[in-house]
C-alpha cells in the first residue's frame, strides 16, 4: 500500500465465486496464477492501495482452500450463483453498518480475475464518483477492436445514461468504444437499495449488477464513468486463452518496471520475470531467462541466457549461466561464478566461489574463493534422507569428482580429479580416492581385431 493512493471512506467487495468452467480445471477461477502469483492475490493488491476500511471476498460454496488463500480479507458465501448483483448481496454482512459512517462513502466492487487492475485505477474511480456527485460510477475502457462487450453511453454533461449490452445495441451504439468493465464503486449509503432493486428480467434470469445504472436512472439519481485508454485494466479471465494474454501483458509490466529501474535486457520479450522478482541497478539479464518466484538479483550481477532461477538469491557482481539452473535455497555471494549446465539447490556459494560447468552442488556450502571442477557432483540423497557437503574456504575440487555426503573438504584442500570422497579432508590435504590405472601395451590393436573377428562371424552366421 502507497500512502498517496489511499483513501478514507472505502471498502472492496471482490467478487470471486466463478468456478471457472471454460478453464477446464479444478482450481477456483481467481486461483489460476499470472507471473506466478494467483490472480486474486494481484486483485487485493491493488484493492489494498487504496487502504480499505473493510474488504470482503465473496466466493461460491466449496471453496474452502480459496478462503484460505485471502485471509486475513474477510469472506462471504453466496449459496447459487445468481448474477453479479446477487453476489454483492452476499457481502451484506461484513458491510453492516459501513455506510453509517461519517464523509464520503464508497464500496468498491471488483472482480476477482481482473488481475491487471491497479491501485490508481481504484482510486480514480472512487475519486470520480465523488467528483461527480454521482451515486455511481462505472469503470469503462476504450477498446476499439471488435469485442462482446456492453456499451457505456455518455450523455454530453458527462452523464453515464445507461449501459447497453451488445446483443441489444444499435449499429451506432455498437460504434461506441467505450466499454463496461462491469466494475463500478458505489455510494456506501444506497448500495445495498440500489442492489436489492435490481431485477432478473433476462435469458439467464440472474441479477446483474450493471442493471444498478438503470435502477439509479430511473430514480433521478446521477450515475458517472471513469474512462480508462488501457482495457488490459479492466478485463477478466474466462478461458486459457485469457490466462495467456494476461501473462503477455504482466510481463510486459513487470519487464518495463525493471528496465526503468537500471536493468538492462537486450532482448527483453525473451525474459520471463516473476510477481516478486527483485532485481538491482546495472544487472543484465541475457535473452531467454526464465525466473521464477522468490529470486533477488544483485548490484551489477549478470544471468546469461537459458538460465532458471527460482527462490534463490545473486549477489553483487555475479556472474550466473548460460544455461544453468539455480533452484529454492541457492545464495550465490559476491563476484561468485555459476557456469553453465551447473545446478545449485539449498547450497551458498560464498564470495568468489566457482562451480564454471556441468556440475549439481545440492545441500552445500562452497567457501569464498573454492573451485569446483567440471563434472563435480555433491551426493546429497541416500534414498532416504538429505546430507550436507561443506567445501571450504579456497579449496580445489576436481573435475568428475563425487562427494558423498555428509562429508567436509577443510580449507585449502585439494581433492584430485576422478575422486569419490566418502570421508573428511582436513584443511590444505591433498585427497585422491580412485582406482589404481592399468596399462598394457599393444593391447588396443588386439581388441579391435577381436571384435571385428566377431563381427565377421555374426554377419556370416546371418547369411
Amino acid at each position: 500500500m502507497t500512502d498517496d493512493l489511499a483513501l478514507p471512506g472505502v471498502a472492496a467487495v471482490v467478487l470471486a465465486a466463478g468456478r471457472g468452467v471454460r478453464m477446464k480445471s479444478d482450481l477456483p477461477k481467481v486461483m489460476h496464477r499470472i507471473a506466478g502469483r494467483p490472480m486474486i492475490h494481484h486483485v487485493l493488491d491493488a484493492v489494498a492501495a487504496v487502504a480499505p476500511e473493510r474488504t470482503v471476498v465473496v466466493t461460491g460454496p466449496g471453496m474452502d482452500g480459496l478462503a484460505e488463500a485471502v485471509a486475513p480479507a474477510r469472506t462471504a458465501v453466496q449459496p447459487v450463483a445468481l448474477g453479479t448483483a446477487d453476489a454483492v448481496k452476499a457481502a451484506r454482512g461484513v458491510l453492516a453498518g459501513f455506510g453509517e459512517g461519517k464523509g464520503d462513502r464508497d464500496a468498491v466492487v471488483v472482480f476477482g480475475d481482473a488481475a491487471m487492475i491497479e491501485g490508481r485505477t481504484l482510486r480514480d474511480l472512487v475519486a470520480a464518483r465523488r467528483g461527480a456527485g454521482a451515486v455511481a460510477a462505472v469503470l469503462g475502457a476504450h477498446v476499439r477492436t471488435r469485442n462482446r462487450y456492453g456499451r457505456l453511453v455518455v450523455g454530453p454533461d458527462g452523464v453515464l445514461e445507461r449501459i447497453v449490452e451488445l446483443s441489444d445495441a444499435t449499429d451506432e451504439e455498437r460504434g461506441i468504444t467505450l466499454c463496461n468493465s462491469g466494475m463500478m464503486s458505489v455510494d456506501g449509503r444506497l448500495l445495498f437499495e440500489l442492489v436489492d432493486a435490481i431485477g432478473n428480467d433476462n435469458a439467464k434470469r440472474e441479477h446483474y449488477l450493471t442493471d444498478l445504472v438503470g435502477v439509479a436512472r430511473a430514480r433521478g439519481l446521477r450515475t458517472a464513468v471513469l474512462e480508462i485508454d488501457d482495457p488490459d485494466d479492466t478485463i477478466g479471465a474466462d478461458a486459457r486463452a485469457d490466462l495467456a494474454r494476461f501473462e503477455a501483458v504482466m510481463q510486459r509490466r513487470l519487464r518495463a518496471r525493471a528496465m526503468a529501474e537500471g536493468c538492462g535486457m537486450p532482448a527483453p520479450e525473451t525474459v520471463h520475470l516473476s510477481w516478486d522478482t527483485g532485481i538491482g541497478r546495472d544487472v543484465t539479464i541475457e535473452p531467454y531467462v526464465v525466473i521464477g518466484t522468490g529470486v533477488t538479483i544483485g548490484d551489477g550481477a549478470v544471468v546469461g541466457s537459458f538460465t532458471h532461477l527460482e527462490g534463490c538469491a545473486i549477489g553483487r557482481g555475479a556472474r550466473v549461466g548460460p544455461y544453468a539452473r539455480l533452484r529454492p535455497g541457492a545464495e550465490i555471494g559476491e563476484e561468485a561464478r555459476v557456469g553453465n549446465f551447473v545446478e545449485i539447490k539449498n547450497a551458498a556459494m560464498e564470495p568468489g566461489a566457482k562451480a564454471n560447468h556441468l556440475s549439481y552442488i545440492g545441500d552445500a556450502r562452497v567457501g569464498a574463493g573454492a573451485n569446483v571442477g567440471a563434472g563435480a557432483i555433491t551426493c546429497n540423497y541416500d534414498g532416504a534422507l538429505k546430507h550436507r557437503t561443506d567445501i571450504g574456504a579456497g579449496a580445489f575440487i576436481g573435475s568428475n569428482t563425487a562427494l558423498v555426503a555428509p562429508v567436509r573438504v577443510g580449507d585449502g584442500a585439494i581433492v584430485g580429479a576422478g575422486s569419490t570422497v566418502t570421508h573428511d579432508v582436513d584443511a590444505d590435504a591433498l585427497s585422491v580416492g580412485r582406482s589404481r590405472q592399468v596399462t598394457r601395451q599393444g593391447m588396443a590393436s588386439l581388441m579391435r581385431k577381436r571384435k571385428a573377428a566377431a563381427t565377421a562371424r555374426r554377419r556370416d552366421g546371418e547369411d
